[in-house]
C-alpha cells in the first residue's frame, strides 16, 4: 500500500480528525488520528495489517513469536498484527498506572516479540510497553505501528517499522497557536 492508500483507508472511515486535540501524551494537536475507527472493519484491519508485515524485514517476521500490544488502542492493531504474522497475540493494561500482562497471558524466557500500537506520538506508551515485555521476561526485537505521527522523530529504542508516517505538530498546552487555543479541546482517545 502507498502512503496515499493508507490514508484513504482513514478518510473512509471518518478516522482522520481536525480541531484541538488533547493527546494521550498531554500534548495538542489541530489533527487526530482516530484508529478505532479505521479498525471496525475486520477486512480493512485485516489489509492494513498485511500491508504493514511486508514493510518488515524477513528477519523481523522470521523472529517473532508473539505480538504484544497496550490497551486500549493498540489491541485490534495487535491482534491483526498476529494474525498476519501467524503468531500469538497478547495485550498490555495498566491497572495500577504501569503496564502489565495479565488475563493468563505468559511470555517463555528470551521470547522474541512484536509491540505493536496503533498509534505513536512521542513514543512514551511504546517504551512503557517494552519494559513491561522486558519485566515479563520478554525481548522486544522491534516496533511497529499503523501511524507514525511524529515523522520519525519518536526514539523507541528497537527499529520501528510504521505502515505511515505523518508529520502531525503537537504543542505544549501552554504554547497553543493561536487559531488552535481559539478552538474547544476534546480529548477523544482511551487515556483519561
Amino acid at each position: 500500500m502507498t502512503d496515499e492508500e493508507v490514508l484513504a483507508e482513514f478518510r473512509a472511515t471518518d478516522a482522520l480528525l481536525e480541531g484541538h486535540f488533547i493527546l494521550s501524551s498531554g500534548r495538542r494537536s489541530a489533527r487526530y488520528l482516530q484508529c478505532a475507527r479505521v479498525l471496525m472493519d475486520p477486512a480493512r484491519g485485516a489489509r492494513l495489517a498485511r500491508a504493514l508485515v511486508a514493510r518488515l524485514p524477513t528477519e523481523v517476521r522470521g523472529a517473532v513469536s508473539a505480538v504484544v500490544s497496550p490497551a486500549m488502542g493498540g489491541v485490534i492493531a495487535g491482534h491483526e498484527m498476529a494474525r498476519a504474522l501467524g503468531v500469538e497475540a497478547m495485550f498490555l493494561e495498566r491497572p495500577e498506572g504501569v503496564f502489565e500482562l495479565r488475563r493468563g497471558f505468559r511470555l517463555f524466557p528470551g521470547q522474541q516479540v512484536l509491540m505493536m500500537e496503533d498509534v505513536v506520538t512521542t513514543g512514551l506508551s511504546s517504551r512503557e510497553a517494552i519494559a513491561a515485555t522486558a519485566r515479563a521476561g520478554g525481548e522486544t526485537v522491534a516496533a511497529a505501528a499503523l501511524v507514525d505521527r511524529s515523522d520519525g522523530a519518536a526514539d523507541l529504542g528497537v527499529p520501528f517499522f510504521p505502515l505511515l508516517r505523518l508529520s502531525v505538530p503537537s504543542y505544549a498546552p501552554d504554547a497553543l497557536p493561536p487559531e488552535l487555543a481559539a478552538m474547544p479541546a476534546m480529548k477523544p482517545g482511551s487515556r483519561a
